[in-house]
């Protein structure tokens, strides 16, 4: 047995919660396009763009997810598979190329700054604060938060967006990255993730220790892999792992 070196981490689901922040950044910032829209187009004399937010926010879905369909390497960009649905909307509905591409960068400004409003476990901080004593940390995640927005990213000087390596997980890409920026073997290494498929199949096959954030549960878990219901119970984990060695 070997001791630990280094400990990644997913964020969204697991330092904190992510479903209703995301529900607020995909209906704030297309709400945001279409009223500066409405004010911009009555600033230059011309009539709204017949485009009403619900329609319009489904068929901005749809053209993301035909995107990447038809481009699949990026199907785990996010950012781009946005922008580029933004702007086929909106030169749709009669912008010009030049317009459609500045106003869909505008609304991805709103949208990362509302995205990057999560608010932590109260735990978190404290959390990595104290591993960081001890451990390499890294995070990886297939979101695309601007990590460097938000307080925790002080504890991440590896931050890896599996999306724009364009190897989304549960591609062993991001976590081999991450691991070769530390310069840590995955036999050092743990990974901390809310999903099974994800996050720790992908680092148990890597060979790293894996800690699953899910609802406890009979079922056996595979070596290596551990499973907790909140990330402030990690230190048990490690705790235990570490008197083994």
């Amino acid at each position: 047995m070997v001791s630990l070196q280094a400990i990644t981490f997913d964020l969204d689901d697991t330092l904190w919660d992510n479903q209703g922040v995301m529900l607020k950044t995909e209906e704030g910032h297309y709400r945001w396009l279409l009223e500066a829209l409405v004010a911009w187009r009555a600033k230059r004399q011309e009539a709204p763009l017949a485009l009403g937010y619900e329609q319009g926010l489904a068929d901005y879905l749809q053209r993301r997810q035909a995107w990447a369909q038809q481009v699949p390497e990026r199907r785990g960009d996010f950012t781009w598979l946005r922008l580029r649905a933004l702007e086929e909307q909106l030169e749709a509905h009669g912008l010009t190329r030049s317009a459609a591409l500045l106003w869909a960068a505008a609304a991805m400004n709103e949208f990362h700054r509302l995205r990057v409003q999560v608010t932590p476990h109260p735990e978190a901080a404290g959390l990595l604060s104290t591993l960081a004593e001890r451990y390499q940390l890294a995070a990886i995640t297939n979101g695309n938060i601007h990590l460097k927005r938000q307080p925790l990213a002080a504890y991440f000087p590896v931050a890896i967006a599996a999306g724009e390596l364009l190897a989304p997980k549960p591609d062993p890409k991001p976590f081999l990255t991450a691991l070769e920026r530390l310069n840590v073997v995955p036999q050092r290494a743990m990974h901390v993730g809310d999903s099974w498929q994800e996050d720790v199949v992908p680092a148990q096959q890597l060979g790293m220790h894996a800690v699953w954030i899910a609802q406890q549960g009979d079922q056996p878990l595979p070596a290596r892999v551990h499973r907790i219901a909140h990330v402030k119970e990690l230190p048990e984990v490690i705790q235990w792992l570490e008197k083994r060695h």
